[in-house]
């Protein structure tokens, strides 16, 4: 009887894997440093040359950077790949915003759906923190605070679907609409009306996520997209009025 001849992986490979799939899973996220050197190297059970080996791999892959005498650092590589040439575009092109609220209404109602079927209690309390400094912000006039704080409650929800791709492409995108997220806001939350009004939907899907009723989820995410679509069209239906009134008396 004839055996396949096993193929086992040297030791640096196994390691760069390891860290590669923390990368993936969110463990790991961009901007987080890797722990120094000696303590990885005994958390993961190998020698210090093995990891500096793995570790040079992978910043060769532009998934780590290294800075001399800063440390590693996980790069956005995932994510900044796909929103940079896009940011650009969306800029100078103001009329794919429907198609950015379009895009929004199909991921963020699945991420919302995902994460109301899969999300762990740590997930739950990770949205509750996220859903807290929301309100926060959305108490004060602090349009900076504000945009930060939604993406990072969306994002929050993204990470809780629990699909590798999933995830980082719904990150990808959240970084691409930061800017459009903000432009919403300077447009749209002129009122402490229209801020209790986004408030009450970001609430309808933070409680349909945590009532584990994934239908709803996906119906409260899209009626919060509708909304910010049907403010913006009512702001550009005022802007044009006025741009027309403008011109009528000069």
């Amino acid at each position: 009887m004839n055996y396949a001849k096993l193929t086992l992986p040297r030791i640096p490979d196994a390691v760069a894997h390891q860290i590669e799939t923390r990368i993936l899973e969110g463990s790991l996220k961009p901007g987080d440093r890797l722990p120094a050197e000696r303590e990885l190297a005994i958390e993961l059970g190998v020698s210090r040359p093995s990891l500096r080996e793995a570790i040079k791999k992978l910043v060769s892959r532009d998934l780590l950077v290294s800075r001399h005498g800063g440390g590693t650092y996980v790069t956005d590589r995932l994510e900044a790949s796909f929103a940079d040439p896009w940011q650009q575009l969306i800029d100078q092109h103001p009329c794919l915003q429907e198609d950015v609220l379009e895009f929004r209404y199909l991921i963020e109602a699945s991420a919302a759906e995902l994460a109301a079927r899969r999300a762990t209690e740590s997930d739950l309390e990770r949205l509750e923190q996220a859903y807290v400094k929301l309100d926060a912000a959305y108490a004060s006039d602090d349009r900076h605070a504000q945009v930060a704080a939604d993406v990072a409650f969306h994002l929050t929800i993204a990470e809780s679907a629990h699909n590798v791709l999933f995830g980082h492409l719904v990150g990808s995108v959240l970084r691409l609409l930061h800017e459009h997220v903000r432009r919403n806001l300077r447009e749209i939350a002129v009122s402490a009306e229209t801020g209790r009004q986004l408030m009450a939907q970001h609430l309808a899907i933070r409680n349909a996520i945590r009532a584990r009723q994934p239908e709803t989820a996906r119906l409260a995410a899209q009626a919060h997209i509708a909304f910010v679509r049907q403010r913006l069209e009512e702001a550009a239906d005022s802007e044009q009025r006025q741009q027309r009134s403008l011109r009528h008396f000069s």
